[in-house]
């Protein structure tokens, strides 16, 4: 083509795409407004206009009571964004970004076809405008959380990879910061009892802002905000497990001990008789430290099946029917009101269950999970959905028989459909040593199809012309009894799923010009997922390394060795308490406490803003242990990051130049 030739790049803004005028603003952009578009205003509420990333003067923060609920309120300044619509700023502010959200998806591709544009000047010129003033949105958004803001600062930062991990710390720290505050606008309810969603008992509303609605002329089919449904003081599910949590630091051993539809044996390391250490006569007159050793000998050679994937030969040995690599005639889903939906609490209705799916050619399938109040997280619901019923389980009910779906969830004549199985597959490994043969993964065959958003919404708005209703993906599925709205929500991501089935098929097939070369390609991917093992987190001398990379601090030798033991004490506290490392103590306060390196308990908590419950329990200890970090001699640090042939030694010593009598001062660190 022409236009990819060098001549057809030399064209200025005007040669640009039909989508783009060239214009360098909205404001550029906008109709004239006519004397009736001015009286018609008048009489109506002032359509959206677009927001002045540049002009924060509009919003204040908000002491007192509102500030603890979390609210950010805009003021009606002349000429503010919110003077005209009489809304809150939050509310203003969070529709400009899901609309800007929305509006990205529309841009140029990554690829030959972003390539192509970039060809045009005026284009360029266009992006590197927006693209200054985004980022010195963000720096300013930044900066006004006590985030570090170096995204404009080329001389500290080139690398993109490193500013997403600026970006994504910050999200942390925005994000924790909110929830932080939307429980203290909850308050504390010291009554034993869980404080349970509405429609269960009195609400205790969340003020906030950004999930109020305007009135009450506000319909269920108009766009509502998200809603953050939680349980303060919940009982914690983990109490009531048959089979204690293992947090400790070793390796993931697969939970299954029968293998359903095997090809090959079940290793003699896995099952019920062969996990029990054995006594053998020879053992009774050796020494305990020597039939230690001896023991370790023998089991050495079966570590290899211990940690392999159990059903890995027969993953590799699977090949898709024929019948499911035909072209498909799509079977219209059941109107939801008239399918029966079956909630599964004991064992007689999960075997129940079980037999029914072993008669189905494929069902849908997806999970609920949680992983805040949990070291390792916990799968906290299951649906399940065929072509004529929906099923959800409470599988924190049912955790310990759960096994038993091996018989159908590993039949390689059985179709498991999934969207975005990646991290199912490993859920359902560490929780119920439940594995997956014969997955048609939706989100792999979206990809393929280059239908620009790849998300279960897209999917369902596409086929099924169905909004979805993300009100509750926040919500804490630990709750019991989950209420009404929750389960819908859970129930429409596996209710459709099996019509999605037969048209992204359908759609793979006409691609494909009628041969299943498309399809093939989606189940290879589908089953390479299920091939993935679930990796359990250890902990090794070295962990604090990477969480310290990230942050691009400098610390001397005594902040470094604060981190290095506030880093153990958390990962240590996490792992006995099954609390997540977030909750335990988040990586901002984290930093802040070895940068600060307080004489005091009180200057411990000074550093934590709330002070989380286990720090406050646990002060003492972590205050000698940052008496033992300054005892350390305060030298310079240098880290050495090795790669196979590079090796880059930056100094944290703020770029400075070291002379030959500081270079012997130098603690040299390898991560």
């Amino acid at each position: 083509m022409a236009t990819a030739s060098g001549e057809g790049c030399s064209g200025d803004a005007e040669a640009g795409p039909s989508w783009w005028d060239g214009r360098s603003s909205l404001s550029e952009r906008a109709p004239e407004r006519t004397a009736a578009t001015e009286k018609s205003s008048a009489q109506q509420p002032a359509a959206p206009v677009p927001l002045d990333i540049g002009n924060t003067e509009p919003f204040v923060k908000v002491r007192g009571p509102e500030e603890a609920a979390g609210r950010v309120l805009c003021t009606t300044a002349p000429g503010g964004p919110c003077a005209a619509r009489g809304m809150p700023g939050a509310v203003y502010a969070l529709g400009i970004m899901v609309e800007s959200t929305k509006a990205s998806s529309s841009l140029p591709q990554p690829g030959d076809e972003y390539d192509f544009y970039r060809c045009f000047s005026g284009f360029r010129a266009y992006c590197e405008m927006q693209s200054d003033r985004l980022l010195d949105c963000m720096t300013r958004v930044m900066q006004y959380y006590g985030c570090r803001s170096h995204m404009k600062d080329r001389s500290k930062i080139t690398d993109l990879e490193d500013k997403f991990d600026i970006l994504v710390d910050a999200n942390d720290v925005i994000l924790e910061r909110v929830s932080i505050l939307l429980d203290e606008a909850s308050g504390v309810n010291r009554n034993q009892q869980p404080v349970l969603p509405p429609g269960l008992q009195p609400p205790q509303t969340i003020v906030s802002s950004w999930n109020r609605k305007a009135g009450e002329s506000h319909k269920r089919n108009q766009t509502e905000t998200f809603r953050l449904l939680h349980a303060k003081n919940i009982s914690r599910p983990q109490l009531k497990f048959r089979e204690k949590i293992d947090n400790s630091n070793t390796p993931f051993v697969p939970k299954l001990f029968v293998k359903p539809n095997a090809l090959k044996p079940l290793p003699e390391a896995l099952t019920k008789s062969g996990r029990e250490r054995k006594e053998r006569p020879e053992d009774l007159d050796v020494p305990p430290a020597l039939a230690d050793f001896i023991h370790q000998q023998r089991t050495q050679q079966t570590e290899q099946d211990m940690f392999a994937h159990p059903y890995q030969y027969e993953l590799e040995q699977f090949s898709p029917p024929d019948g499911v690599l035909q072209k498909p005639e799509p079977q219209m889903y059941r109107p939801i009101k008239e399918t029966p939906c079956h909630f599964i609490t004991t064992l007689d209705e999960l075997v129940e269950l079980n037999e029914k799916l072993t008669n189905c050619k494929e069902f849908a399938l997806d999970l609920e999970h949680h992983s805040y109040r949990s070291f390792l997280g916990l799968t906290c619901l299951m649906q399940i959905s065929t072509r004529t019923e929906d099923f959800i389980i409470d599988v924190l009910e049912l955790r310990s028989d759960m096994y038993i779906l091996n018989e159908t969830f590993t039949d390689p004549a059985i179709v498991k459909v999934l969207h975005g199985a990646d991290s199912d597959v490993e859920w359902l490994q560490k929780d119920f040593g439940l594995y997956l043969v014969n997955v048609f993964d939706t989100h792999q065959a979206a990809r393929l199809l280059n239908l620009g958003k790849n998300s279960l919404d897209h999917l369902l708005k596409v086929y099924c012309n169905v909004d979805a209703n993300k009100q509750y993906q926040l919500a804490d599925w630990r709750i019991r009894p989950l209420p009404e709205e929750m389960l819908q929500y859970a129930r429409d991501d596996t209710h459709y799923l099996l019509y999605i089935y037969d048209k992204v098929r359908e759609a793979l097939w006409e691609k494909g010009n009628e041969l299943p070369t498309q399809l093939e390609i989606v189940w290879q991917h589908s089953k390479d997922i299920c091939l993935k093992k679930y990796i359990k987190p250890l902990f090794t001398d070295e962990s604090y390394l990477e969480l310290y990379r990230r942050q691009k601090k400098h610390l001397n030798t005594q902040q470094l060795s604060a981190f290095r033991l506030l880093f153990a004490w958390r990962d240590k506290t996490a792992r006995q308490e099954d609390e997540s490392t977030g909750y335990v103590l988040p990586n901002h306060m984290l930093l802040k406490i070895a940068e600060e390196l307080p004489k005091e308990p009180q200057g411990i908590i000074a550093c934590c803003n709330p002070v989380p419950p286990l720090v406050r329990q646990q002060i003492n200890e972590l205050h000698l242990l940052i008496q033992q970090a300054r005892e350390m001699p305060l030298l310079k640090v240098k880290v050495a990051c090795t790669t196979q042939e590079t090796h880059f030694l930056p100094s944290l010593s703020q770029g400075m130049e070291l002379n030959e009598e500081e270079e012997k001062n130098v603690i040299l660190l390898t991560c």
